[in-house]
């Protein structure tokens, strides 16, 4: 299940587990329509766990993780950034990099 957090949530999350961050606006169209190709990945990974980020309601965060613009979806492995893409992406090239996270 694909669950939205802040910050404050974020940082007190066991971050061993690896895991997508996505930094979304709420008035973005592409944010949009990622979201719907999120949760089609999120039913064929069930147990991979999504995460989204509001890019503005969480702007130390995004400061910090160097995400520039949205949608950005960034994976991390122990806590440590291994892939970001950037604009919409395809459910395939999702697919791939969570297969890659779980290997």
């Amino acid at each position: 299940m694909i669950k939205e957090l802040n910050q404050a949530a974020y940082e007190a999350m066991d971050k061993s587990v690896p895991m997508a961050l996505e930094f979304f606006s709420k008035n973005c169209g592409p944010c949009k329509m990622l979201s719907y190709v999120l949760k089609d990945a999120d039913k064929q990974t069930p147990d991979f766990p999504i995460y989204q980020i509001d890019f503005n309601e969480n702007t130390e965060l995004k400061e910090r993780l160097g995400v520039k613009g949205f949608p950005t979806l960034l994976f991390f492995r122990d806590g440590v950034e291994v892939e970001r893409m950037e604009g919409l992406k395809q459910k395939p090239a999702i697919i791939k990099a969570i297969e890659r996270l779980q290997a």
